[in-house]
């Protein structure tokens, strides 16, 4: 075990080994339509149910979740990789067109709720906070939609994978 400050780059090839669920973080509002993969979302607390999401700082258009005040976490179903590469920006896609490729309902905030996801998360946006290189968005859940249980997507060692859902 090494003391003192952790090398990034080493920290990066351990997290490889960190089995993620793999989400399409969402926002609308008046500041714009954005969408994003995230591996780093989870719950903070049941009562009130509220979800924490970690954006890259690195990407200036990430600011809009926090100026429209919602965002909707989607967690991503095993035959939506192609949507999770797509948002992750492979492709190198315009938002307009990352969309396109799913279909998307409203939530109560007017976030987009993707139709395909296991679960999606409708957030109204409690508190943001900078840590280092992210965004940290603490989010109050306001609603969520859940479908019938599938096998979920999850990312382990630089690759998507699939976790059976008990069918």
């Amino acid at each position: 075990m090494q003391s003192g400050r952790t090398d990034p780059g080493a920290f990066r090839e351990a997290m490889t080994r960190f089995a993620a669920a793999v989400n399409v973080v969402t926002t609308d509002g008046a500041s714009g339509r954005r969408g994003v993969t995230v591996t780093s979302a989870c719950s903070v607390s049941d009562d009130p149910a509220t979800l924490l999401v970690c954006l890259n700082l690195s990407s200036p258009d990430n600011a809009w979740f926090e100026e429209n005040g919602v965002f909707a976490v989607n967690l991503l179903s095993a035959g939506d990789e192609a949507l999770a590469r797509a948002f992750a920006g492979e492709d190198k896609l315009s938002q307009p067109e990352r969309f396109a490729r799913g279909e998307w309902s409203k939530g109560e905030t007017g976030a987009p709720l993707l139709d395909t996801a296991l679960v999606s998360f409708d957030c109204r946006l409690i508190d943001a906070r900078v840590i280092a290189t992210h965004k940290v968005l603490i989010g109050e859940v306001a609603g969520l939609r859940a479908s019938d249980a599938g096998s979920g997507l999850i990312y382990l060692g630089r690759g998507f994978r699939t976790l059976g859902g008990g069918e």
